[in-house]
């Protein structure tokens, strides 16, 4: 039978200064004031919409992605906050997260982030490498990553995480490992060290940089990188996620545990389980903001619903919680999906057989050889 999971908030501000050439979020260069003001109203009319999946649950952690949230004014997010925590209870400790481009950090700005209720700052910086972050289209350098990262901190941000990238155009070993060093400097909580991948629909995979390490640099990249961060104190924990201890991200927690988030804004994505009818939907709002502008509040902002059938839900269940290092509860497969571990047993046993998969008691984790192969591992959850 399937059990309510902790309950997230996701908010999506689509517009950035300028759109990276490996970007394939749904993100778009601002053209001339933008309508804040506006499209804080469209997120609650949204919001107003969706109450009803979710009456009566505590919203555990909020997060704004983009797009640049940065680029919204502290005023719009904070009458945000203010009226989404009028319509849904909102935790004593909800974990409140604002991606930030230090390209437009600016002082004073993140002391009214944090008296809005934003108490972690998500900073996209990618690479201390001023070269590296040419070619990959960034509008800062090195010098406003680390001033945009000591402003937070001066204005009493201590729950602060940094995105880097690995593998990059024309980057060596030594570059990569360098990109920590001035990371570890700033001793930051939380650091997702992730690998350049060309997507598709991006300028990049239409015309690949020159420069990128082959398949073997990028691995000797991730396990030099991945020492480095264990030996300063940030344990890994997901794929791409390194942490200080008890600095995890718990909105990105809850994604990989299969718990519900509601997705308000521009192409927000969410996933809430619905008790009473048995089911896991997925919602999906409609991409481009002038026309979610025109929409919102109304079920012409919905891109689409998809109920996720009995069949399809173990699949989805591994995809995320096969990335935490520490794997999954098998109560917690049952309670989320609703499905006896019966249902995947054989999967289970395909996967301890090639050494992929260990369990130890009721919790089942991700060998070293599995983490490394987990397209490979998931796939045995596939539906026949």
């Amino acid at each position: 039978m399937l059990s309510l999971p902790p309950l997230s908030l996701y908010v999506h501000l689509p517009w950035c200064v300028r759109k990276c050439p490996y970007c394939d979020f749904n993100s778009h260069e601002g053209r001339g004031p933008l309508p804040f003001a506006d499209y804080v109203d469209a997120l609650l009319a949204d919001l107003d919409h969706d109450l009803p999946l979710v009456w009566g649950r505590t919203v555990q952690t909020v997060f704004f992605g983009g797009g640049t949230p940065s680029l919204f004014p502290p005023e719009a997010i904070d009458r945000f906050l203010q009226a989404a925590s009028a319509r849904l209870r909102f935790a004593p400790a909800c974990e409140i997260t604002l991606e930030t481009n230090p390209g437009t950090a600016e002082h004073g700005r993140f002391e009214l982030y944090r008296a809005a209720g934003v108490n972690r700052l998500s900073f996209g910086i990618q690479s201390f490498d001023d070269g590296c972050l040419r070619r990959l289209g960034r509008i800062h350098d090195s010098a406003d990553a680390e001033s945009a990262v000591k402003l937070a901190q001066d204005a009493g941000y201590d729950n602060l995480n940094l995105d880097l990238m690995y593998a990059l155009p024309e980057q060596s070993l030594a570059m990569a490992e360098h990109d920590l060093e001035r990371a570890f400097a700033l001793q930051p909580a939380h650091v997702s060290h992730y690998q350049l991948t060309l997507e598709p629909n991006t300028v990049f995979a239409a015309r690949p940089p020159q420069g990128i390490p082959d398949d073997d640099g990028a691995w000797d990249m991730q396990e030099h990188c991945q020492a480095l961060l264990a030996a300063h104190g940030y344990a890994q924990y997901e794929v791409s996620a390194y942490a200080q201890p008890g600095r995890r991200c718990a909105h990105n927690v809850n994604y990989w545990r299969y718990g519900d988030y509601l997705g308000i804004g521009a192409g927000a994505h969410g996933k809430i389980t619905l008790g009473a009818e048995q089911a896991v939907l997925r919602r999906w709002k409609i991409k481009h903001p002038t026309q979610y502008l025109a929409r919102a509040g109304s079920a012409e902002a919905i891109g689409g619903d998809d109920r996720i059938g009995p069949e399809r839900r173990p699949f989805e269940f591994m995809l995320n919680a096969l990335r935490l290092v520490d794997g999954f509860a098998l109560g917690d497969f049952e309670a989320r999906t609703g499905l006896p571990e019966a249902t995947i047993a054989e999967a289970l046993q395909a996967a301890y057989e090639r050494g992929w998969l260990e369990r130890e008691g009721a919790r089942v984790r991700p060998t070293e050889l599995g983490r490394r192969y987990t397209n490979d591992v998931v796939a045995l959850f596939l539906e026949d």
